[in-house]
């Protein structure tokens, strides 16, 4: 298994204690990534069915494990997680795990257009063969459809005064590049937090839109607990409050059912010697549910 520096995998040895991998059990790692967490599983003998919708992922992910026969990686997307385990075999499977945080990789691919430096054309597409991209929603979307995503997925309390700037700027020429944007966002808000970008929560509600990630991870949630055999765990982990109150009504609702038992009454944070090292584990949360 050769070393990656694609990307640093946030709460890696909490969530893979989470899933209590054994040996020759089957696990399913729905983000892929550059395989961080699959490695540790693999190390532990668990084997893996990795998916992720991003071709550069897979193909870092095929380069680090190749020649591996206790891993499968498959291009997907993780709300398809039970079609892809009944093509792979991975039905009745001991622990799935989801991270669901952009990679740095992402971040730092000035090409991709996620990252507030990015003097390229604003695109946040994960799989780059979809055709809604950042670029579609702000020079097509209406003002109504901006604002509410904004304030639905962004949680800014400043939409309306920023949709108002991305209406007024595009009519005089389209919306093009990412740092050109962030900076028109940062000019537009008038409340700015210490130690985070002013276009932040606009970057975040803008990408979840593009990828449909909610919707997403709403599916995955409940296809996840299907396929998950007798007491197998689901580990899931996020990075913000809109994420982390759909992963938490959901764990409660299953409990609710009789369909298992929350692990995490309160959700795992990543140790200060962690966010020492990895300033965006700072934000992540862990929750786990086990099955019947």
């Amino acid at each position: 298994m050769k070393n990656s520096n694609y990307h640093t995998p946030v709460l890696l040895k909490e969530a893979i204690d989470a899933i209590r991998v054994k040996k020759g059990l089957k696990y399913i790692d729905g983000t892929l990534g550059g395989g961080g967490h699959t490695g540790l599983i693999l190390e532990r003998g668990g084997q893996v069915l990795g998916i992720d919708q991003d071709d550069d992922a897979i193909k870092e992910a095929s380069d680090r494990f190749e020649g591996r026969k206790d891993l499968i990686i498959v291009k997907g997307n993780f709300k398809d997680i039970k079609e892809i385990a009944e093509q792979n075999g991975f039905l009745n499977c001991s622990g799935i795990l989801i991270d669901l945080g952009t990679s740095a990789h992402q971040l730092q691919d000035f090409s991709r257009g996620f990252s507030f430096k990015d003097h390229k054309k604003i695109d946040m597409r994960m799989d780059k063969s979809k055709k809604l991209s950042a670029y579609e929603i702000l020079n097509n979307w209406s003002k109504n459809d901006l604002i509410e995503i904004l304030e639905r997925y962004g949680e800014e309390g400043e939409a309306r005064e920023i949709v108002e700037r991305i209406i007024k700027e595009r009519k005089r020429k389209e919306i093009f590049y990412a740092d050109e944007f962030a900076k028109m966002v940062s000019n537009v808000k008038k409340k700015k937090e210490m130690g985070i970008h002013p276009a932040t929560k606009v970057f975040q509600a803008i990408r979840i839109a593009v990828n449909d990630e909610i919707n997403a991870l709403k599916e995955v949630l409940n296809a996840g607990l299907d396929i998950l055999g007798g007491h197998g765990r689901f580990a899931i982990i996020s990075f913000h409050s809109i994420e982390d109150r759909v992963i938490k009504q959901a764990f409660k609702e299953f409990e609710r059912q009789g369909r298992g038992i929350i692990l995490t009454k309160k959700s795992i944070a990543a140790s200060f010697e962690e966010i020492k090292k990895n300033k965006k584990s700072r934000s992540a949360k862990l929750r786990v549910f086990e099955k019947n």
